[in-house]
């Protein structure tokens, strides 16, 4: 096919598949479109099944507190894509991993039968239903308003809505979590940076009330403590991330265990260094995307069918060992599942008289979870510089669809972090209980100096 033939091919598919093409109309919900908005029925193919609910009950032999096993474990790769026949399969690659397939010779996509496993409890559903007649960007799209627990636009028309539906997208309640960091050099050396998380999402709280969010204006509590190595051991991060990030922008503090003090933490945010990535991430990459969106322009270019890390069950199994995944230059791709799923293509331009190390970002969004699954970031000359990916799973045990590792892969200096290996560790507990009042200054500092 030559290059001609193929844009028009792909212009057209994305004039089908364009935003104009959707009515934002809460009775398709759990018709034609899934409760949170995806196309309910497969592609024209087959190679896109229908979706039928996901992953609604754990497989055979489940307990919480296991490492989820694999729902997928008997299945066979179809194809293996490389550098050799990458032209055959452009369309369906992302411009970033066509740059890792010809940068890296042994790169490859393993590709595996598409599982559209992603689920959430019903009453996301309900709120997601709810939000269509309420929901509404307020602040220039850097916050929402008339919006709770479910995804707010779940039938979007600007990429700005998509943005928004990640950003609020359900990972439970609230959850602890221990989970490794390693800043892999070109040469394959690297130091693991381990850390226990917790979060309190605000946003999907059983009991949070429509004023009570508008009020506290907080969408996400969260706590970062470093437990090794020694050296940066003890020092604790706390952030309130705000929903309207113009009216107010996000709350952090961090406790230095050197000083033994609380002190504001306001470069916590943009392009600003992330916590001991040796320089390998920003702070608003960093679960892929955080933060306010007030520096870029954001156009949702429409919908493609995309290979995508998805239902990444053995880069998540204690029965694999981190020095397995963590390979020179990037992750052992044979360890990675890669499936055909349809994804919201948003497209962020840096705005004039604003800075970021990233001029453009394309973020491809899993349209049965509101994942970002893969994040293209370009430098300031225009060039393709860093490619994020999350691999995720289903935590069946929370009906929450989410990354178990996400990499971001420098192509200017041949290096990767990788963040969120949890092999050895103990697994998300999903059953922790928190209240705002725990992610305060004070509880810091009591934290801090036990």
């Amino acid at each position: 096919m030559n290059k001609t033939l193929l844009a028009s091919i792909l212009l057209i598919s994305a004039v089908l598949l364009s935003p104009a093409a959707w009515s934002a109309d809460a009775s398709r919900l759990g018709k034609d479109l899934t409760p949170l908005g995806a196309e309910q029925a497969g592609n024209a193919d087959g190679s896109i099944p229908a979706w039928t609910g996901g992953i609604t009950t754990p497989p055979a032999g489940y307990k919480v507190g296991m490492h989820h096993p694999d729902p997928f474990a008997g299945d066979q790769p179809l194809y293996t894509i490389t550098a050799g026949n990458a032209a055959q399969y452009e369309s369906k690659l992302a411009a970033g991993t066509l740059a890792l397939l010809k940068a890296y010779p042994d790169y490859k996509l393993i590709v595996y039968p598409s599982r559209r496993s992603a689920s959430n409890p019903q009453r996301i559903y309900d709120a997601t239903k709810a939000n269509v007649a309420t929901a509404k960007l307020v602040s220039d799209g850097n916050g929402i308003s008339g919006a709770i627990v479910g995804a707010p636009f779940p039938i979007p028309d600007n990429g700005l809505e998509v943005l928004w539906n990640f950003l609020t997208r359900y990972r439970g309640v609230a959850a602890n979590r221990h989970i490794g960091q390693a800043a892999v050099e070109r040469g394959g050396g690297y130091q693991l940076v381990q850390f226990e998380d917790e979060f309190l999402f605000n946003y999907t709280r059983p009991d949070i009330t429509a004023k009570e969010l508008e009020d506290s204006n907080t969408l996400i509590y969260f706590k970062q403590a470093v437990t090794a190595p020694a050296r940066l051991a003890g020092t604790i991060l706390l952030a309130q991330e705000t929903m309207d990030q113009v009216k107010e922008p996000r709350r952090a503090w961090v406790y230095n265990a050197g000083r033994r003090r609380v002190t504001r933490a306001p470069n916590v945010a943009y392009d600003n260094p992330g916590t001991a990535a040796d320089g390998q991430r920003t702070s608003d990459q960093f679960d892929m995307f955080n933060g306010a969106p007030d520096r870029y322009d954001w156009k949702l270019v429409g919908k493609r069918e995309l290979l995508v890390p998805y239902n990444s069950y053995t880069l998540h199994s204690d029965k694999t060992k981190v020095s397995d995944i963590l390979k020179p230059l990037h992750i052992n791709q044979d360890l990675a599942r890669y499936e055909l799923h349809r994804v919201w293509v948003v497209d962020a331009t840096l705005k004039p008289g604003t800075n970021h190390v990233y001029s453009r970002r394309t973020f491809y969004i899993d349209e049965d979870s509101w994942q970002i699954l893969i994040a293209d970031q370009y430098d300031k000359r225009g060039q393709l510089s860093v490619i994020s990916e999350a691999h995720c799973i289903n935590y069946y045990d929370a009906q929450s669809f989410w990354s178990t590792i996400e990499v971001h892969t420098h192509l200017d200096n041949g290096r990767y972090l990788c963040i969120g290996l949890d092999n050895d560790q103990a697994m998300y507990d999903f059953t922790l209980k928190r209240t705002p009042a725990d992610f305060t200054p004070d509880s810091l500092r009591r934290e801090g100096t036990r």
